[in-house]
């Protein structure tokens, strides 16, 4: 799993053009599709960061009209949510199965780190994103 990097940021750069290279092409697609059918953007970038989807709610953020400190804010808050639930998962995993995952553990605490990098404006590394573990 790639580490955040901190980049210099530029603070004339805007979200879209700091984080548009983190976008999936068939993530776009999909959203593109579902902006033209007349989805609200901001929603559906909410309820995927509160689900802890960072890569589905840069795509709809990047369809989106808020302004640039309204979506690093929303982007951040995925990559914490998606924390909290790493971290809920890495504990559940730990009962269930008599041992600890500390991996799960590390990645959580890289999502913490891409949240703090986000909200200061910084570039993170493309490939940081991942599917949080499932039963």
């Amino acid at each position: 799993m790639s580490e955040p990097t901190s980049m210099p940021s530029d603070e004339n750069q805007s979200f879209d053009d700091t984080y548009r290279p983190l976008t999936r092409e068939a993530i776009t697609s999909i959203v593109s599709g579902e902006v033209e059918g007349g989805c609200d953007p901001v929603e559906r970038a909410r309820d995927y960061a509160e689900r802890g989807k960072p890569d589905f709610a840069l795509a709809y953020l990047l369809a989106s009209t808020l302004a640039d400190d309204e979506k690093r804010e929303l982007f951040a808050h995925a990559y914490e949510r998606r924390s909290s639930i790493t971290t809920q998962r890495a504990a559940e995993f730990d009962r269930k199965f008599h041992r600890e995952f500390p991996l799960l553990h590390n990645d959580a605490a890289k999502d913490r780190a891409t949240a703090r990098q986000i909200r200061a404006g910084k570039v993170v590394r493309k490939g940081t994103d991942r599917h949080i573990p499932m039963i």
